[in-house]
């Protein structure tokens, strides 16, 4: 098991070493493994198809949901506008028309 970063740029975990840098084999991009050590870990919101989702973006429902507390089904094609990602388990905060605000799991969604 590799205990090297992942690919800042494709996040791929297929890096390896190669003298003193790190490379990715998927898109070939080089970085120093010491840079690799002070950045950041910011986490990144993918949709279903691996899009990355911003706040903002609208997204549709790849699929029928049945929201919990509620006797409505969220239908598959539904367009939600102005999402807001959070750090939770349910990765959006939205409101859809006729249900009100809800949250969301990013694998639920594919960016439009």
């Amino acid at each position: 098991m590799s205990t090297l970063p992942p690919c800042p740029q494709c996040h791929s975990e297929f890096t390896y070493e190669d003298g003193a840098q790190l490379v990715c084999p998927e898109c070939a991009h080089e970085w120093s493994a010491s840079a690799a050590d002070a950045a950041d870990t910011v986490r990144v919101y993918r949709d279903a198809s691996g899009n990355v989702l911003q706040d903002g973006d609208t997204v549709t429902v790849i699929k029928d949901l049945k929201p919990k507390g509620s006797g409505g089904v969220i239908k598959q094609g539904t367009k939600v506008k102005n999402i807001r990602l959070v750090d939770s388990d349910h990765d959006i905060d939205c409101k859809i028309d006729g249900f009100g605000a809800m949250s969301l799991k990013s694998e639920f969604v594919r960016k439009v």
